[in-house]
C-alpha cells in the first residue's frame, strides 16, 4: 500500500509473492500476531503523542526507524466511519466482483465509493488475496503490518478483514484532505508524510506537482481513475 517505509530501507522495484503457497505464511502470520500483542496501550498512545507534536513542529512522519508505528499516524483522525459528501458519489451500479458483498457493505460503512474502492483493489493485488510486495503489504487492499495491526486486522490475507481495513483507512486519508480523492490516494500510495511535504490544500495543486512524489505514485493515481471507468456502469 505504501512506498514510504519501503523508500527507507532502499528498496527498489516493489514485487509479489504467493504466500499462501510457501511455508513463510505461517511465520508470517505468526509475526503479525506477536507484533499486534507487543504493542501495549500506554507504547501505542505514546506514538499517537509524538506523531501529533511532530504534525505540530512541522513534520508529516516518523523518523524511519519507527517502521511498526510510523504508518498509524493516520489515527490522529479518529476511528469513526463517517461519509464525506466532499468525496464524489461514484457510481450507483458497478461491475460485480467475486468480493461484491465485502466491498459494498464497506462501501456504505465508510461512505467511500464501490467503484472507487474496486478500482484500488484492481491496482494493488488485481483481486489476488494472497499477494505480498517486497516491502510486506499484504492482502487485496496491500495492507503494512503495522497499518493493519492498527486497524485491528488480524489477518491481511482474509478478504472480509482486508477490505474493511483497506477502506476505512482510505476513508481516513479522504477525510484527512477534506475529500480531495487524488491527494488521498497518493498518501494510500506514497504515505501521507510525502503528500504533505509537497505543501499544496487540493487535487489540482498535487497535479502541478506531481512529479515531486514517486513514479510509483503518479503512475498510481492513474491506474486508479483507468480501472475506475472499468468498473463505473
Amino acid at each position: 500500500m505504501s512506498i514510504e517505509s519501503a523508500a527507507a530501507n532502499g528498496l527498489g522495484q516493489l514485487k509479489w509473492v504467493n504466500l499462501r503457497s510457501s511455508s513463510a505464511i505461517g511465520q508470517s502470520g505468526s509475526n503479525s500476531t506477536a507484533e499486534a500483542s507487543g504493542s501495549t496501550k500506554a507504547e501505542f498512545a505514546a506514538m499517537l503523542s509524538q506523531a501529533a507534536r511532530q504534525s505540530a513542529e512541522g513534520g508529516s512522519t516518523l523518523e524511519a526507524g519507527a517502521t511498526a508505528m510510523s504508518s498509524l499516524i493516520w489515527q490522529q483522525l479518529g476511528a469513526t466511519g463517517i461519509g464525506y459528501s466532499s468525496i464524489s458519489s461514484g457510481t450507483e451500479e458497478t461491475v460485480p466482483t467475486d468480493y461484491e458483498e465485502l466491498i459494498q457493505t464497506a462501501s456504505v460503512k465508510y461512505g467511500v465509493p464501490a467503484d472507487l474502492i474496486k478500482a484500488v483493489i484492481d491496482t494493488e493485488s488485481s483481486f489476488n488475496p494472497n499477494v505480498v510486495s517486497s516491502a510486506g503489504a499484504k492482502g487485496l487492499m496491500q495492507l503494512m503490518d503495522g497499518t493493519a495491526n492498527g486497524l485491528g486486522v488480524s489477518d491481511p490475507f482474509d478478504p472480509a478483514q482486508n477490505i474493511d481495513g483497506g477502506v476505512r483507512y482510505l476513508s481516513y486519508q479522504l477525510k484527512r484532505y477534506d475529500g480531495e480523492e487524488k491527494m488521498a490516494l497518493a498518501a494510500y500510495n506514497a504515505g501521507p508524510g510525502r503528500v504533505n511535504k509537497l505543501g499544496v490544500s487540493n487535487d489540482e495543486e498535487l497535479m502541478d506537482k506531481l512529479g515531486q512524489l514517486p513514479k510509483e505514485t503518479q503512475a498510481y493515481i492513474a491506474k486508479i481513475e483507468r480501472a475506475r471507468a472499468e468498473y463505473a456502469l
